[in-house]
């Protein structure tokens, strides 16, 4: 007399249960309480980038660099690095304010998430675009759309940014335009100045005669 394997009725066990659950329209439930075990996670990673945001458009850099590790690195658009809370301070404080020597009299960022982040245990890894505008002191103001990529580590129930890299098109952006610009100008004025020489010479060679 033929006995099924025990490894046989398991998996036909397993096929009747699935196909109940599918059938009851349980397993994406089940599938969805999964993905719900990072919603946590995902909200305090939405905190910080709203807390990033706040921070540097309302000028309080202490609100965005308390969530820097202390060896968290960050490489700027100019491609500057900075290493650790106190290193990001003194960027800012360097680069954004009203003080002697400074570039910007104002930052403003508006950042949005590509996708969800990716999680690989208690490290995490974020992406996306941000809206940029850079106010100098000395011309208007100028807008960048740029990309950035973050990682982050849970430490004691504490998610920090231990890598953040923000970027933007070398070969097609607004200053790249704006220099174009300029260089199809100064093309055009040495053009008429030359011309304008050229006639003036002319005139004065025919009075002479």
């Amino acid at each position: 007399m033929f006995r099924p394997k025990p490894s046989f009725l398991f998996a036909r066990q397993l096929a009747f249960i699935t196909a109940l659950l599918l059938a009851l329209g349980l397993l994406p439930g089940i599938a969805l309480a999964a993905e719900d075990a990072r919603a946590a996670d995902r909200q305090a990673l939405l905190g910080i980038l709203k807390d990033v945001e706040t921070g540097i458009n309302g000028g309080d850099v202490d609100l965005m660099t308390r969530h820097i590790d202390p060896q968290g690195v960050v490489t700027w658009l100019n491609a500057e690095v900075s290493t650790g809370p106190d290193e990001v301070r003194a960027y800012f404080k360097r680069m954004v304010g009203s003080a002697p020597g400074t570039i910007l009299s104002r930052y403003v960022t508006h950042p949005r998430i590509a996708g969800p982040a990716v999680f690989h245990g208690d490290f995490a890894v974020a992406h996306g675009s941000t809206a940029d505008e850079f106010t100098p002191h000395h011309r208007s103001v100028f807008r960048f759309d740029s990309r950035w990529t973050a990682s982050l580590k849970k430490t004691d129930g504490q998610w920090k940014i231990v890598a953040l890299n923000l970027s933007t098109n070398t070969f097609d952006n607004v200053l790249i335009s704006e220099l174009e610009r300029l260089g199809v100008a100064a093309g055009l004025g040495g053009l008429l100045t030359g011309l304008a020489l050229a006639g003036l010479w002319t005139w004065m060679r025919r009075r002479r005669a």
